[in-house]
């Protein structure tokens, strides 16, 4: 009984974040500005860990669960270069310096 539970709620578990998925990569397509487009990147990370997660407890492997701290790794990572990118992007070129800022 326990077992037909576990097996349902982590079926259950996968078509939503499998809905989650696609709803982040059609953000990722038709995003109005660049940073809709990479909140919904860490979005698509942060799903596709979740998704790798219930892969885990449904399967019982733990590698799974090193696949999705790698996932994780590299949505931090991504999410900090695109913000990086953004406010570079928004940040005047001309070296006057007035507000004290490097």
């Amino acid at each position: 009984m326990s077992a037909t539970v576990l097996s349902v709620v982590t079926m259950i578990a996968l078509v939503i974040l499998a809905l989650a998925l696609l709803l982040s990569v059609v953000r990722v397509i038709i995003g109005p500005s660049l940073p809709d487009r990479v909140l919904a990147l860490d979005l698509l990370t942060v799903s596709a860990m979740g998704f790798v997660g219930t892969i885990a407890i449904r399967t019982g492997r733990a590698l799974y669960l090193d696949i999705a701290i790698a996932l994780a790794l590299l949505g931090f990572l991504a999410t900090v270069g695109f913000a990086r990118y953004i406010l570079s992007r928004q940040r005047p070129l001309s070296g006057s310096g007035g507000e004290g800022h490097p």
